[in-house]
């Protein structure tokens, strides 16, 4: 792609709206000036969009036009720092890995965002630097807060967006809340009809066996979604509160895959087409039950919550090959389910003293049990397989944290001990394959000095745990062609990091240096069976990642112009025996948020991110830049219209290249990204302000997928 051409036009575009914006606010209609006596002033102030502390970036979601996009994944995915996987499953924060995600104060997974809608969120922030409070998993945090009500009152929204990817795709909302006196209650209705289209491709050698194999793939999927949830709140007196909540995302999926394989084993070749029929349920339920209790004789707030999830899944494929342009015969017929239930509680205990200082302690116990059950008939073998294991696992934790100002330090220290019980075995065995039984201990510490009342610096060291999402650790297996399969690890363990870092905040400036180091890290590899002729794909534990990296964050605003701006510098390292060392080089994330107040109420935003070539010693993947625009406008103050393009310049290749256990591999990605989309929204009803009030129960939601 000729970056020049985008940039010419960028500038073009900006320059175009600078003028009309200046060319407007310079213009005075004759009829504005005259003796008329002035009945009211208003004053207003225009809210930022983002915000900047000591690197943490906070976005306001609810008086943005962030609020227009259909779904909180995309929401997500156009934030600073913030990156989507190509098939919107996994998210990463750039230099910081797989985030802990928040909704209020309950730590949820990638099923909860995506059963939560946008227009009922109030802010998403980016913490960097989480403090103890936060569990020992995830070296970042994304918090994202509800709106929730104070006074008597009652708001609904209905909405409407027509998005046009590759194919059409609709989405049609409902979202209510209503309070009276010491009740809330909020509700959600989400109806989607989606036709999302993907496409990959890997070409790979293995140069001992003398076998090269290449395959293309393409599916599109016809997809209904349905989104609901409810929340009731009762608010006790000012310090005690009781809570329920429900979440729920039903999806079905038909998705005919087709395949071609050019594949080389020493002497024999084959063209193969591979044709197969899929449906798929994805079901997912989370509810939490909390209460909150002021102990007044020792001045200790008490919470204690349950919580309740469960994760459906069931797959069907029937498959076809056609080799040699000869004629299809059926291959296999797979069916496969996994179900996972979670359940926790939890309880917290904070006393604040009157030196400012602030302690918490408390404790958690979590259960989590999957069964992963796999029928596959082989029509070519004329055999049936089938496979059922079972998983489960036991968290405990025990966490104390005391913060509080000596003079101008500020401080936060914090110790975390968890210990984890594991077991996994299939049904026919007679002793588990998986028995492991840890416990690990997670200090985290944060100092904070204020040098004058625009400067401050930060010091911050962590360690913590990732855990592997609980379909990550089943039987699942996904067939591409007769030749190659992706696959679940039952052996997958945990990655430890250890993390240091420093902040220097001017104004809402800051920039940010931190090193850390990855213990265990998990990353893709290949497997080969010589007897089968068949390659897996799949997760597994490498040996160690390092990296270092240097963050500027440089918000600012010009008259009507506000613009957020964001500049990582990244070196990573990642080693393992079974990987080739390629090269390992720093490479730069950049992205940028300008928006712009036009007249007439209009706002304009152009946002762009992009990454330059990324070496990482194992894996190199390609550069990326990516524009998106928007244009919103309020009617008569309860229709708000949104019209957006995202990925202007159709920049959706993604590549990478690695070499592990003797196969070369470089993969292409094609992504689905590249939209144009019109949203209307109608709301009636006020709200302001929050009281609803949720705290984190189970800290393993996140693993549930």
């Amino acid at each position: 792609m000729n970056i020049y051409l985008p940039l010419k036009l960028l500038v073009a575009l900006l320059l175009f709206c600078l003028s009309f914006a200046a060319k407007a606010q310079n213009e005075t209609p004759k009829d504005s000036i005259s003796n008329q006596q002035l009945e009211e002033v208003v004053i207003s102030q225009n809210k930022k969009t983002f915000t900047n502390t000591n690197g943490n970036i906070k976005i306001d979601v609810a008086n943005s036009v962030y609020n227009s996009i259909p779904n909180t994944v995309d929401l997500l995915a156009k934030l600073p720092t913030v990156k989507l996987s190509s098939d919107k499953e996994n998210i990463t924060v750039v230099g910081k890995g797989n985030p802990l995600i928040y909704i209020d104060n309950q730590k949820v997974g990638i099923n909860d965002v995506n059963a939560l809608v946008p227009a009922d969120i109030k802010t998403i922030e980016i913490i960097q630097n989480p403090s103890a409070k936060y569990e020992a998993e995830g070296r970042s945090v994304i918090l994202i807060t509800r709106k929730f009500s104070k006074k008597d009152s009652f708001r609904t929204e209905i909405s409407e967006v027509a998005s046009f990817k590759k194919n059409y795709n609709n989405y049609l909302g409902f979202n209510s809340s209503f309070k009276k006196n010491k009740f809330e209650w909020k509700a959600n209705f989400n109806c989607n009809r989606l036709n999302p289209w993907e496409s990959h491709s890997i070409d790979y050698q293995i140069q001992d066996a003398d076998i090269a194999s290449k395959y293309d793939v393409s599916a599109t999927t016809k997809r209904k979604q349905y989104v609901f949830g409810g929340g009731l709140f009762y608010k006790i007196n000012d310090d005690d509160y009781f809570s329920f909540n429900v979440s729920s995302r039903l999806r079905t999926d038909t998705f005919p895959i087709d395949t071609f394989t050019y594949n080389k084993n020493q002497n024999v070749e084959n063209n193969v087409l591979t044709w197969s029929d899929n449906s798929s349920k994805k079901n997912f339920v989370n509810s939490f039950l909390n209460y909150s209790k002021k102990i007044k004789a020792i001045n200790t707030q008490l919470f204690t919550g349950f919580q309740y999830s469960n994760f459906q899944q069931n797959l069907g494929s029937m498959v076809e090959n056609n080799y040699n342009d000869t004629e299809f015969d059926l291959a296999q017929n797979r069916n496969q389910k996994f179900n996972v239930d979670v359940f926790s509680g939890r309880i917290d205990l904070e006393k604040k003293f009157k030196n400012e200082m602030n302690l918490e302690y408390g404790g958690l116990y979590s259960t989590a049990k999957s069964k992963s059950d796999t029928d596959i008939f082989d029509f070519e073998k004329n055999e049936n397989t089938a496979l059922n294991y079972d998983f489960k696992e036991e968290n405990s934790a025990a966490y104390t944290q005391l913060s509080g100002k000596i003079k101008k330090i500020s401080f936060s220290a914090g110790l975390r001990v968890e210990n984890t019980n594991v077991s996994g075995k299939y049904r026919t065995d007679a002793s588990p394959l998986i028995d492991k039984n840890y416990t690990n201990i997670f200090p985290k510490v944060q100092f904070s000095m204020a040098i004058d009342s625009t400067k401050n610096i930060s010091l911050n060291y962590a360690k913590s745990i990732s855990r592997p999402n609980y379909s990550s650790l089943s039987n699942v297996a996904v067939y591409i062609n007769p030749y190659f399969i992706y696959a679940s690890n039952i052996n997958l363990g945990p990655t430890f990091n250890n993390e240091i870092s420093s902040t220097f905040q001017y104004n809402d400036k800051s920039v940010k240096v931190s090193y850390y180091q990855n213990k265990n890290p998990v990353y893709n590899s290949f497997l080969y069976d010589k007897n089968q002729n068949i390659m897996t794909f799949k997760d597994i534990n490498f040996d160690k990642e390092s990296g270092l990296s240097l963050d500027f964050e440089l918000p600012f605003t010009y008259k009507f112009w506000t613009t957020t701006n964001s500049m990582v510098f990244i070196f990573e390292k990642i080693e393992d025996p079974s990987a080739e060392f390629l090269d390992s080089k720093p490479y730069l994330y950049y992205y940028s948020n300008n928006e712009f107040k036009l007249p007439k109420e209009y706002t304009f935003v152009l946002s762009f991110w992009g990454l330059t070539e990324q070496k990482k010693g194992v894996f190199e993947r390609n550069p990326r830049f990516v524009v998106d625009m928007a244009l919103s406008k309020t009617f008569l103050k309860k229709w708000n219209c949104t019209l957006s393009c995202n990925n202007v310049f159709k920049n959706v290749v993604e590549t990478e290249e690695f070499t592990i256990n003797d196969t070369s591999s470089r993969a292409r990605y094609v992504v689905d990204a590249h939209e144009i989309s019109i949203s209307v929204k109608y709301s009636f009803g006020k709200i302001k302000n929050t009281e609803f009030k949720e705290k984190n129960v189970d800290e393993n939601s996140d693993r549930i997928r």
